[in-house]
């Protein structure tokens, strides 16, 4: 990881395709690296979960709606899908210098699934008020947190619901911060592994809510 975060280091003063080029074996080289790495997680959590996939992302931007044209990406990126339709949830790496972070949830749900968890939310916020503040996800990722979908509340909502906070969300997503000393630490694997299990009780919540109706019936 300390090359690769070297490589990082570099591409963020010299985001150009003529540098890159010039240094596209030693990318190829990190490439094949984090590869293990990240497939070693993979493998690790499919002892303990079902995973459907591995994503990882590339280096090259798509820059043909961006302000900023820089061709590359100054990040590692590693998806891992769970087994749908029952299992839900997505668990993720990003690795950068400075701003490193595992993280995990439901970064865009449907319309439907996300008008289910609101529903889910003004029913009853008991098991994930229980989830959110139990010791192990509070030591991991203190907090629910995913940006807002509005500023007082969805259509159709009471904007004076005693979990507003939570039904306004359009994301439902937890995370967990690195140090780049801790990322090239001997720990790390371990460290990302044990923060994804943290996720589980959450995960497993929120599979069941979106797998069933308001009555707790599984969904036909």
């Amino acid at each position: 990881m300390k090359r690769g975060f070297e490589f990082l280091k570099q591409i963020t003063e010299n985001n150009n395709r003529e540098w890159f080029t010039a240094h596209k074996p030693a990318y190829d080289l990190i490439v094949k690296e984090n590869k293990v790495f990240f497939e070693h997680i993979y493998s690790e959590l499919q002892k303990q979960d079902s995973l459907q996939g591995i994503h990882i992302f590339r280096i090259y931007k798509d820059v043909r709606f961006s302000k900023d044209k820089s061709p590359y990406k100054t990040n590692f990126g590693v998806g891992y899908s769970r087994t749908k339709p029952m299992l839900r949830g997505g668990y993720y790496i990003h690795l950068e210098p400075n701003n490193s972070f595992v993280g995990g949830g439901f970064w865009a749900p449907n319309s439907a699934d996300l008008l289910r968890i609101r529903k889910e939310f003004e029913m009853d916020t008991t098991e994930i008020e229980k989830i959110t503040s139990d010791n192990t996800f509070v030591k991991y990722f203190e907090e629910l947190k995913g940006e807002d979908g509005v500023k007082t509340a969805p259509k159709g909502f009471d904007k004076n619901h005693p979990a507003i906070n939570l039904i306004k969300k359009k994301q439902f997503v937890v995370k967990r911060k690195f140090t780049d000393q801790e990322v090239l630490s001997d720990d790390f694997q371990k460290e990302v592994i044990a923060t994804f299990l943290a996720m589980r009780p959450f995960f497993d919540y929120m599979s069941e809510l979106l797998t069933t109706d308001l009555n707790g019936e599984l969904k036909g």
